[in-house]
């Protein structure tokens, strides 16, 4: 594979667009606002636009082009945006920019169908995918009129729920074809091919392929039926045939009569394929009614008090400054964010405090450090506990933190998981790497750990966790499981001795606490790129104790570093190849205790 030295550790500076004219001389407000005659987009906000196909084509790509406008290149901007789909046919192109999110508002997928292309392409950045973060799209069936959708994205940026009646690309378009990053397809239908082009790294989990190609540093496959077999590392493939225990997102429906609801779908275990492509999914329907609608502007003491009151929180997109938790402590609780809803931890707070009780759903929130110091972002259970939630665990889904980038800030943890058997899928947490002018630096945005866990039983699908300061994810419960695990370690490391514990130089990034004794994880990328060339190596990238119940199945590390760099000295443990000292160096290989076995 021929290596390109345009990683977004390179790039610096990205455009933050501004509120600007958009079509017809009109500002992005005036055009944001309910369609006429309609009241349910003033019912979820002024950042939610409801599209229905009376509206007329035209007038609908107008719209969807006025929000691309402001938010192509909007990397570390505030605004936010949900263009939601009622029923229906549409003939529109939708480009997808940051912190926007695409849904339809069906019970199905193929109840919304565009045709046209969905697509997310990095010509913003010369060609390179490598920062499109932040964007989503979820219960659309998409039919692109060239038979190819393009979903070029990097972090944060998922598809859920989608049904593609042609090819799909993963990968920018000409000019640049450079690289994408760190994608994760679920519960999705694609007739055709999946080509993943210059991809670096990718979770499809219970989806159904016609086939698939390609393939660069980690390609995890669960549950997905057209998979490519088993093959790690050349090519690396690693499939796992069923998906052990999940659930799928909740999603916002809109019935005939145009009532909102929440559709909650049901608990599965060993399974293929997606929940829908065979029939109407398996679940329950939560009427809005039953909801807080959450607008920018409710403050925590609003959100505590509709809590409080046995509501759930639709939070609709915006900025959210939050100065105290927010207590969910009711079994069954639905927090679904719409537009990559962003909830900030203004007063050293953790900002959302799960109970330990059965069947909450946290998804769809980015998390932000927006005071100097917070113990912890998110929290899911108060302590040991013994409880078990086997029948119906609380789920975490496309919940991503954010230190530094946007404003300085720090968080010791991003994300704690106490409770035993929760499920997280999809999961982005993020020590910013680059930003704003002001917001990175060693001491500017302090992190410690991204993913901390102490419960039992707990399941990660799609995590990644990047440029924390210490164990950037450490497990300290029993019986866990990790299928795909992409990290980087922090660039900005000053000097090896702001670097080291005892005399281990750096951290692992990947640390099973040494009393535990039954562990498993598949498909797994460590990857260091250290920028101030200032000679910085850690001695392993994942650190396990060494005992039978512990196995870790196909393992990456790559070094990105110019000459003189630094590296990574062994994959786990003390066994491996080192990475060091050239831009692009692999080892790639399966380790059972520390032996390698592939």
């Amino acid at each position: 594979m021929s290596l390109i030295p345009s990683r977004r550790a390179l790039l610096r500076g990205a455009a933050v667009a501004a509120a600007v004219p958009l079509v017809g001389g009109i500002t992005a407000e005036s055009a944001f606002a309910a369609p006429s005659g309609r009241g349910d987009a003033a019912h979820l906000g002024p950042n939610v636009l409801v599209f229905d196909p009376s509206m007329g084509d035209a007038a609908i790509q107008a719209q969807v082009d006025a929000v691309f406008a402001t938010q192509q290149s909007n990397q570390f901007g505030a605004q936010r945006y949900a263009l939601a789909f009622r029923p229906g046919t549409y003939h529109v192109d939708i480009n997808v920019g940051f912190y926007t999110h695409v849904l339809g508002l069906g019970d199905s997928p193929d109840d919304v169908v565009i045709n046209g292309h969905v697509t997310v392409d990095a010509q913003w950045l010369q060609g390179n995918g490598t920062q499109n973060f932040w964007r989503a799209a979820e219960n659309l069936s998409i039919v692109p009129p060239d038979g190819l959708e393009r979903w070029a994205v990097a972090q944060a940026g998922p598809m859920r729920r989608v049904h593609v009646k042609g090819n799909m690309t993963l990968w920018p378009s000409p000019p640049g074809n450079q690289w994408s990053s760190g994608g994760f397809l679920a519960d999705s239908v694609v007739d055709g091919q999946v080509e993943s082009g210059s991809q670096q790294q990718w979770l499809s989990r219970n989806d159904t392929f016609g086939s698939w190609t390609g393939a660069n540093w980690n390609m995890v496959f669960v549950g997905v039926q057209g998979a490519p077999a088993q093959s790690f590392p050349t090519p690396p493939y690693t499939t796992v045939d069923r998906t052990p225990v999940v659930r799928e997102k909740p999603f916002l429906t809109v019935d005939r009569h145009g009532e909102y609801q929440v559709f909650v779908p049901a608990l599965r275990r060993d399974s293929t394929g997606t929940t829908w492509a065979h029939g109407r999914a398996e679940g329950h329907h939560i009427p809005l009614s039953r909801f807080h609608v959450a607008r920018p502007g409710d403050s925590a003491a609003t959100l505590n008090q509709a809590l409080d009151h046995g509501q759930h929180l639709l939070i609709t997109p915006g900025v959210y400054p939050i100065s105290s938790p927010l207590r969910v402590d009711r079994p069954g609780t639905v927090v679904l964010g719409l537009g990559l809803a962003t909830l900030q931890s203004t007063h050293g707070n953790t900002v959302i405090e799960v109970a330990d009780v059965d069947g909450v759903t946290v998804a769809g929130v980015l998390f932000e450090a927006a005071s100097a110091h917070t113990p912890v972002l998110l929290r899911v259970g108060h302590g040991p506990s013994r409880r078990r939630h086997t029948e119906d665990p609380t789920a975490l889904f496309d919940v991503y933190a954010r230190i530094g980038g946007a404003l300085p800030g720090g968080a010791t943890v991003s994300v704690q998981v106490d409770s035993n058997d929760v499920i997280c899928d999809n999961l982005w947490l993020w020590r910013a790497d680059h930003g704003l002018d002001g917001c990175v630096g060693w001491a500017v945005n302090p992190a410690d750990t991204g993913f901390l866990v102490n419960g039992d039983h707990v399941t990660a699908y799609a995590l990644a966790v990047e440029h924390y300061q210490k164990y950037e994810v450490l497990w300290n419960g029993e019986h866990g499981r990790t299928y795909f695990f992409q990290n980087e370690h922090p660039y900005d490391v000053p000097t090896q001795s702001a670097w080291v514990h005892g005399a281990t130089n750096g951290y692992a990034a990947y640390k099973v606490a040494d009393r535990v004794r039954d562990h498993h994880a598949w498909g797994l990328g460590s990857y260091c790129f250290f920028n101030l060339e200032a000679n910085i190596y850690t001695d392993r990238a994942y650190e396990v104790p060494d005992t039978p119940g512990v196995v870790f199945t196909d393992l990456m590390t790559v070094c990105l570093n110019g000459a003189g760099g630094g590296g990574i000295l062994h994959c786990v443990n003390d066994s491996g190849d080192p990475v060091q000292n050239g831009f692009g160096t692999f080892d790639l290989r399966g380790y059972t205790n520390g032996v390698a076995t592939a």
